[in-house]
């Protein structure tokens, strides 16, 4: 029963995926991030907790970022929702909760109208109390 639920799992995401591949390519925008995973390292409880992820539009068209979510509530993320020109830079910022010690592996989707419609990007670090 298990195996049956996630095979149909898997072929609804599949299925969805498919046609929004080929929407997306028809764009010709391509996001490209310098870094996909920031480490806050040890970091005191009730530091600002915040970090940034720069990337650059590398296509033809201008991209626009239709969502970006978190993996989680005591993670959030700011962006524009200005399209980003052909060649021009835009920001992804994230404040992470540091009220909370103990150790953290956080996510945050991008969804864009690029070709690689969907990137995932990671913060880790471990809030300590002194």
């Amino acid at each position: 029963m298990k195996s049956i639920k996630i095979v149909l799992s898997l072929f609804l995401l599949t299925s969805l995926a498919l046609p929004a591949q080929k929407t997306n390519t028809k764009h010709g925008s391509e996001i490209v991030f310098e870094n996909t995973r920031y480490d806050y390292g040890e970091i005191l409880v009730g530091s600002p907790g915040r970090c940034e992820f720069k990337f650059r539009n590398n296509g033809k068209l201008p991209l626009v970022l239709t969502n970006v979510q978190a993996s989680c509530g005591c993670t959030v993320p700011q962006w524009s929702k200005e399209p980003v020109q052909a060649g021009e830079t835009g920001v992804i910022k994230v404040k992470y909760n540091t009220r909370i010690p103990g150790t953290f592996l956080k996510t945050i989707t991008v969804s864009s109208t690029a070709k690689n419609s969907m990137v995932i990007l990671s913060i880790k670090g471990k809030v300590t109390l002194k």
